[in-house]
């Protein structure tokens, strides 16, 4: 009998979190408000923190947030152009930011973020039993894989200097599993192919 295959055969592109929210006015046939926030713990282009939003708080245009221009241009080139398009362009000035976490995944988690122009705060509760999404590159016909804990939200909220965005969280499947458009991602690894 072959021994089971316990390393991955495929090249780390980053590992971390990356845990989102996305608020929509109408059940999610539009997102109106979408926030990536990434802890890169390893990347080839260092640790830090990035925050790609895209918000009716912040004009509607797409900003990035980070302590690490390196990383966000990173993530830029390698995932978010796998991601949504608009967090990919590297045109896009890189804010200087300070980040820091609270709360517990038991309750509430929040994340903040604080620039000179603003104070970014992501809050997630009422959360919902975890399980781990395994895509390897390939898997929807993208070049990178991904391995990640996903944690749904039924309850989040986007702030922006204080003010609280309107639209809402909106109940979707993710590949059969009971979730929502507001996980904690973390324990999150990227991949490709070697070589």
């Amino acid at each position: 009998m072959a021994e089971a295959q316990m390393v991955d055969p495929h090249d780390v592109v980053m590992t971390g979190e990356n845990s989102f929210i996305r608020l929509s006015n109408d059940g999610g046939k539009t997102i109106d408000e979408r926030v990536s926030h990434w802890r890169v713990l390893w990347s080839p282009a260092g640790q830090g923190h990035a925050l790609f939003i895209q918000s009716s708080l912040t004009g509607s245009a797409p900003r990035v947030y980070a302590d690490n221009p390196g990383v966000a241009r990173y993530l830029q080139r390698t995932i978010e152009t796998l991601l949504w398009k608009e967090f990919a362009d590297e045109s896009l000035p890189v804010i200087e930011a300070a980040f820091t976490r609270g709360g517990d995944a038991l309750s509430t988690m929040h994340e903040r973020a604080v620039a000179r122009d603003a104070e970014i705060v992501l809050s997630w509760w009422d959360l919902m039993k975890p399980f781990i999404l395994t895509m390897p590159p390939g898997a929807m016909s993208r070049p990178l894989g991904v391995y990640s804990t996903f944690i749904p939200a039924r309850s989040a909220q986007l702030s922006v200097n204080g003010q609280a965005a309107r639209a809402s969280v909106f109940p979707m499947e993710r590949f059969g599993r009971p979730a929502s458009s507001c996980c904690l991602a973390w324990s999150e690894s990227w991949t490709r192919p070697r070589g």
